[in-house]
Order: C-alpha cells, then structure tokens, then sequence
C-alpha cells in the first residue's frame, strides 16, 4: 500500500514540474553513435549498421515519402510500381518493388564504388532518394496505369536537388531529376512513357527484353476489349500509337522469343525499333552489341532505358513472369549496360522481377538490383541534367 502512495506522490510532483506539457520533453540521446558508425581510413566514408539490419531502401539510401511531400529534393529517385494484373503467364511481380530493394541491401558493403565505371554513385554530387512505392490499385488495370502515370510525372517534374535553375534538356528547357522505376510487369512502361512524353516529348527507347512487346493486340491475347489490349506484350504498340517513342532510334536487345510469324517483326519496325537478337553476343560479341546500340541511338538525344530481367538467362533470373533460356549470363548484361556510357540516360525502369519464383538465394532480386546499379553509376557519372544541355549545344556548334 505504501509503495502506491509514494509512486503516486511522485507523479504529482512530476506533474506540477511539467504540467500538461511533459510530452514535449526532449527525448534522452541513446548509446553513442560512434558505437557503430565509423569513419573509415583510405578514401573515407562511413560505416553504417549490418546490411541484413534495418528497413530495405534500394541500397540502403535515404527514404522519403516523395507521393506524399515534396519538400526535400533529389536528383535520383527510386520509385516502386507494384503492378502485375497486365501478365500473360506468371503473375508476382508486384513484389517486385520489394524484392529489387532486398537484393539491393549489400550494394554499398563496401562503400558502393564502381571499378569499371570509375564512379560511386552513393557519393558523389547526385542527392539520392527512395521515394517508396505508387499505390496502385490490383482491381481497375485502367485506373492503375492512370496513377502509375500521375504519381510519376509529379516526381519526374519537380526542381532537382542539383542545378534546378539551370537551363535543361526537357521540352520546358528545365533541368529535371532521373527518375528509375521498378516493377511490377512490363505493363507499366506505357504508363511511364506517357509520363515521360509530358516532360521530354517523342523520346529514344532502349529496351533489354527477350520479348518484342510491339504485339498487335490482336495478335498477343485476342484484344477482346480496348483494357484487355494493353498488357505487358503490347504496350509498346500502344506506345507507338500514341506517339510516345521516337520513330527512328530505338532498339531491342537480347531478343529470343517465338513468333506468330516474321510478320511481328514488320509490325515491330512499323513501331520504330531495330533488334538485336541474344544470340548475336556469340558472333559480335558485348563490344559488338554496345556498338550496334550506340549507332542506333545516338547522344545527342534524351533516352529512355526499359530493362526487363529476363533478358537473363532463368539459370541467373529465374523469377520473372515470362522465361526464355538462351538468353545473357548476369555479367554480360551488366557488361552491355556499363557500355551505354555517353547515351544520354533520363530515366529507367526494371521490370518482371517475380520474388516468388527466386532461389533461397535472391538470385534474380540481386541481378535486378546489380544492373540498375550499373544504371544509377552512368546517371551519377554524367552529372546533372543542366550538363547534358550544354553538351548537346556545344555538338551542334560544332557541326
């Protein structure tokens, strides 16, 4: 009893000390940050806590709820596109969002810098930013492609961190962020190019697959109504359609599907793509393919990069929506994309990432998060948007 009347008397005079306030009491510090963040000899850099620990950002970058305010700016952003009711054959990959970051937790072990590329994109001038994912609803496939397209084009337009009264390379002539996407299946790239579109207009499309994705829809799934005609095997038809790609610069790479016919490659053409078909890495070679890819594209446009993960073979990806063996090991994909060096990348997306279908292993999670590293290292490695502006005028001064 006694005990109840000295805890209570305690509190009343804890009470009158604080009074209703004493919530807003400064919260005590706990063990010293030095315990576990350390600075590191050599080139510097910090070490943070165990890689398996803490919540999964892609490579463990800063985390902001970018859909929900916009006060913090960046020039990198990672957004999640949890979709997959646009699949022909395994659904999953709106996990994909979640898998790519688990893959991505080791990325910066060891401080995140790129031999080949001679870069670190985790420190350098780039402010990068995991923005969390667009919700998107499983029940409407129109109304989904509908906010994949808002929500994006509400990142993609903001002011960036870097250089944002610089004169840029958009159709406004501003100086925009990178935005790279991950799905969710193919589906959403059209909703991403419509977003794109309203920031850059017509725009140059790489696209790594082993599918063409420019099916008459017709042809790939019977189009038996205007939504059922928009899926994850032609929406590059639609895109083309629309206007959204430009005609006369795009390209395939690692192409290894089965046809209806060789008519699907006419109607590809018809869409503006040029292909490389997988196996010719056997003949021409990696350095080969980056040629043909840099001779179909260009530099001095803005591009859009589409990597669908089974451009791998299923032994390095077998969680994906649609497999095709015969297709490149991770190391010649990751080899091709570091070759895209010059190509001027605005904007990504990596897509048909299916969890489910993964090793205990996280083979094709780490794949997926590997390849967009390689992405986010040419992005970092070609500066701000406002430089790619002054290139393109310094090249046609030149000519």
């Amino acid at each position: 009893m006694w005990k109840s009347l000295v805890i209570a008397a305690a509190l009343a005079v804890y009470t009158q000390a604080h009074g209703d306030d004493a919530h807003e009491q400064e919260t005590i510090a706990g063990p010293l940050e030095k315990l576990w963040y350390n600075t590191l000899p050599g080139d510097g850099g910090t070490q943070a806590d165990s890689v398996f620990s803490g919540i999964s950002t892609f490579g463990r970058i800063t985390y902001h709820p970018c859909l929900a305010s916009d006060h913090v700016k960046y020039d990198i952003a990672f957004i999640g596109a949890p979709f997959d009711t646009g699949t022909s054959y395994r659904p999953g990959a709106r996990f994909g969002p979640s898998g790519i970051r688990q893959g991505s937790r080791r990325l910066n072990l060891y401080g995140g810098y790129n031999v080949p590329l001679a870069s670190n994109p985790f420190n350098g001038w780039a402010k990068l930013i995991d923005c969390g994912d667009i919700p998107v609803t499983s029940y409407d496939n129109a109304w989904a492609l509908h906010q994949i397209e808002e929500r994006h084009n509400s990142i993609l337009m903001r002011d960036p961190a870097t250089d944002a009264k610089e004169p840029g390379i958009s159709k406004q002539g501003k100086t925009l962020p990178r935005v790279i996407t991950l799905g969710g299946d193919h589906t959403i790239t059209l909703p991403l190019l419509r977003s794109m579109n309203r920031a850059y207009g017509p725009i140059t499309v790489i696209h790594f697959d082993s599918h063409l994705d420019t099916w008459r829809p017709k042809v790939f799934g019977g189009a038996p109504s205007h939504q059922a005609s928009i899926n994850h095997g032609t929406y590059f038809y639609h895109a083309s359609q629309e206007g959204l790609p430009r005609n006369d610069t795009n390209i395939h790479a690692g192409i290894r599907t089965t046809l209806s016919g060789l008519s699907d490659y006419e109607n590809d053409g018809y869409c503006g793509f040029e292909i490389v078909e997988a196996r010719e890495i056997d003949t021409i070679g990696t350095e080969g393919i980056i040629k043909r890819i840099h001779e179909r594209v260009g530099h001095d446009n803005p591009v859009y990069l589409s990597i669908d993960i089974d451009t791998l073979d299923p032994a390095f990806a077998p969680a994906t929506g649609t497999p095709e063996t015969g297709g490149w090991s991770t190391r010649e994909l990751r080899t091709i994309i570091r070759g895209l060096k010059g190509i001027k990348l605005v904007a990504a997306d990596l897509v048909e990432v299916a969890p489910a279908y993964d090793t205990n292993a996280e083979l094709t999670t780490m794949a997926a998060a590997d390849a967009l590293y390689e992405v986010m290292s040419l992005m970092a490695l070609a500066g701000p948007l406002s430089k790619a502006k002054e290139e393109v005028e310094g090249t046609q001064e030149e000519v």
